[in-house]
């Protein structure tokens, strides 16, 4: 049975700013306070061990006066007495549907419609909720069984509430859409009227969960109930936040990144109406402190005006001042240095052919639609944190750490992110706010403009693969390696160092279906961690973003080279059944083996986060000559699932991000700055540019991988696989022009 019918969603609001200025234990009452329901309420959770060396436990936290402080609480569903359901969404939501998957989840096995329910995010309290961190595409597949859990605990405990008042046997009750009903004499109690009594019960130790053939709303597509607010803006996004008494602050940073205030002149700054302080300010990055300039005003626009005002002298010294080129140059001759594999050389000298080819891929800036932004409330004896933050209990901790202020004085309120892909993560702007509110002693708002979000790094590393393949006589693959240098993502790299051993048989990369080296007698992975000062970090799918493209494409000059289908090459040297099922479905949903040769089809398959992933995608020459993609068909293999509607929407997100990433934009650098500013030079895919998109969802028993990153890494080696069937050119280097093919 599907719900229908819009949630109500909570937004963010004043009432999530904590009151008191000293925690307090979490009693029934101080927990109904916090979470605004009326009347008496059922609130379970689960809590884990210090350390979660033992297996969760539902609690109930209406029966507990005091939290333990040696465990980690997360709670999750409040019921009050009208029979209203409020669900806490612990994760932050950018765009890859956390705000519907999880309460979907959990409404599932509590027998609720979505339509029943209103949703509200969780701050960060790991104490209250668990590990919140938004990265590996963990949300579902890290959470599914303790939500799925939660959710079947409180309707056991409702179900046994309304059988001791009819005083009848419990296996004659069940549970639908928010009340209890009695199978013998149909008699119902709804939610509200059973919860006060619920509150009282010891959930249950063990608790059936259901079948998956028996899901309602789990596996169903269903409309996200966070998109109606969206489109008509009452959405709360980190810019929308207001405060008591808030200012503004525009930070000039250094544009070489690890440069440092050398003076400033912010006299003309100073004279703008509005503007209240100029001073210092800094931010970490990894091991390095990076320094600007604050302009702090009454207002946004007196903000920007002063910065533009403001004159800053910098001490570019002790560093190197790289550009692109620099770096391409150092990437290659990193491949130059020693990364022996004897046992490799020797398997590889026995082959029948061989190949050796260079892939290329660029820097990359997240450029996020949404800018950085974050509020900060620093006080002496607690400090606040609102905005699209992708990483909430880490900025916790960081800025506990730091600021020198008890974790449990620190709150980290999450809006909705306009787009986070990693870049949201990270740790440096809300830490450079909270100084900021610290100098000020007042909540301060800091805006990143979008050419400081373009320009300040860190960025998506750029990367040079050699791949060397050698085939039998049945044409399979003997031996292949493949070496890598590149920056090491989360890591500035300052001096020399020995590579990354390329050792035989053993390591791979990352986007590489992990079969392959079932098939594979001899195989060698390598790298080199070049030099640069460049700040560096994910950018989603991570190191799969590149990795597959290299991989997936040379598969496929190794089919090329042994003669053989690029479909049929794979399968060949893919053993496990999961990823036969895969390219037989692909090759049935595409026609593949009834295709023209030579008509321009291209296969990438890749792997990450638990997830397998295949692109296949068109292309053609249109009337002027030019190349034109006319269509990707995408399958994705997540295992179990919550919402297909989700899995498309994100599939077909990654497909536009990885077509910009391969043939529209790219970072580079001279003279150590970034070069693209803005949308001018760093050009984004435009509607009239994206392809008939269709995506399917394999169906299977397997456990559930991510979906927000997976549907990335196999677009640009398709697209060029695809490019090289039509025109027999290989693109090795990305981006490239689609009109210059």
């Amino acid at each position: 049975m599907e719900t229908k019918g819009p949630s109500k969603i909570t937004q963010p609001s004043e009432d999530l700013r904590p009151a008191q200025t000293v925690p307090r234990p979490l009693s029934r009452r101080n927990f109904l306070r916090q979470t605004a329901i009326s009347g008496m309420a059922l609130t379970i959770g689960a809590y884990l061990p210090a350390g979660g060396e033992r297996k969760a436990a539902i609690v109930n936290l209406g029966s507990i006066d005091g939290v333990n402080q040696e465990v980690e609480l997360l709670s999750w569903i409040s019921i009050d007495s009208a029979g209203r359901v409020l669900i806490f969404n612990h994760r932050s939501e950018m765009g890859q549907g956390t705000f519907q998957a999880i309460p979907q989840i959990i409404a599932e096995e509590l027998e609720v419609g979505t339509d029943q329910m209103t949703i509200r995010f969780a701050a960060a309290n790991p104490k209250k909720w668990g590990p919140q961190p938004q990265e590996g595409s963990f949300s579902v597949r890290g959470w599914y069984k303790q939500l799925l859990q939660i959710g079947a605990s409180a309707r056991e405990m409702l179900i046994e509430t309304a059988a001791k008042k009819w005083n009848v046997p419990v296996g004659e009750c069940y549970a639908e859409r928010g009340e209890v009903i009695h199978r013998p004499s149909g008699n119902r109690l709804g939610y509200g009227v059973l919860v006060e009594a619920a509150s009282k019960l010891t959930p249950p130790k063990e608790v059936k969960l259901k079948e998956r053939k028996d899901y309602k709303i789990v596996g169903k597509p269903m409309p996200r109930q966070d998109t109606p607010i969206k489109i008509n803006g009452s959405a709360g996004f980190g810019l929308d936040k207001k405060l008591p008494g808030m200012l503004y602050a525009q930070v000039e940073r250094n544009p070489r990144f690890r440069g440092k205030v050398k003076s400033f002149d912010a006299s003309a700054t100073l004279a703008v109406p509005g503007v209240k302080r100029v001073f210092k300010v800094q931010r970490v990055v990894f091991t390095h402190l990076y320094e600007g300039v604050a302009v702090v005003a009454d207002s946004l626009w007196a903000a920007m005006r002063g910065r533009r005002l403001l004159k800053v002298e910098w001490n570019d010294q002790g560093f190197e001042h790289l550009s692109s080129e620099q770096l391409l140059t150092r990437m290659h001759e990193d491949l130059k240095k020693p990364q022996p594999s004897p046992e490799f050389e020797k398997a590889y000298g026995q082959a029948e052919k061989k190949i050796e080819v260079f892939y290329e891929t660029p820097y990359q800036s997240h450029s996020c639609m949404e800018p950085l932004n974050c509020i900060a409330d620093v006080r002496e004896d607690r400090i606040e944190m609102w905005g699209p933050l992708q990483e909430a209990n880490w900025i916790q901790a960081d800025l506990s750490e730091r600021m020198k202020m008890p974790i449990q004085q620190v709150s980290v309120n999450m809006t909705f992110l306009g787009g986070g892909f990693g870049r949201k993560a990270f740790l440096d702007y809300p830490y450079e706010a909270a100084l900021i509110s610290k100098e000020m002693r007042a909540p301060v708002q800091v805006m990143w403009t979008r050419e400081d979000d373009m320009t300040g790094g860190p960025f998506r590393p750029g990367a040079v693969y050699v791949c060397r393949g050698g085939l039998d006589k049945e044409g399979r693959i003997l031996a292949s390696q493949v070496l890598t240098a590149s920056q090491p993502i989360g890591e500035e790299v300052d001096v020399d160092r020995a590579p990354v051993a390329a050792s035989t048989n053993s390591g791979g990369m990352d986007g590489m279906l992990r079969s392959y080296l079932q098939s594979i007698p001899h195989y060698s992975f390598g790298g080199h961690a070049t030099v640069s000062p460049i700040p560096t970090m994910w950018w989603r799918s991570v190191s799969a973003s590149t990795e597959g493209f290299a991989w997936e494409s040379f598969i496929d000059e190794l089919a090329h080279e042994a003669g053989k289908d690029p479909l049929d090459f794979r399968k060949e040297h893919l053993p496990n059944p999961r990823y036969q099922a895969m390219i037989d479905r692909l090759d049935s949903l595409s026609g593949w083996k009834s295709r023209v040769r030579g008509a321009g089809w291209g296969v990438a398959i890749t792997e990450c986060f638990g997830s397998i992933v295949g692109h296949i995608v068109k292309v053609s020459r249109k009337p002027d000559g030019k190349v034109k993609i006319e269509r990707v068909i995408a399958l994705m293999d997540c295992g179990w699932y919550v919402n297909p509607d989700i899995i498309s929407a994100q599939v077909e997100g990654s497909i536009v991000m990885g077509l910009g990433a391969a043939i529209k934009h790219a970072t580079h650098f001279r003279d150590g700055k970034a070069v693209e500013r803005n949308f001018n030079s760093y050009d984004m895919p435009r509607i009239n540019e994206i392809p008939d998109i269709e995506v399917y969802v394999m169906e299977n028993d397997e456990k559930p991988g991510g979906v927000g990153e997976p549907g990335l890494p196999p677009f640009a080696p398709a697209l060029c696989n695809a490019i090289f069937d039509l025109t027999r050119k290989r693109i090795r280097n990305l981006p490239f022009r689609l009109d210059e093919v």
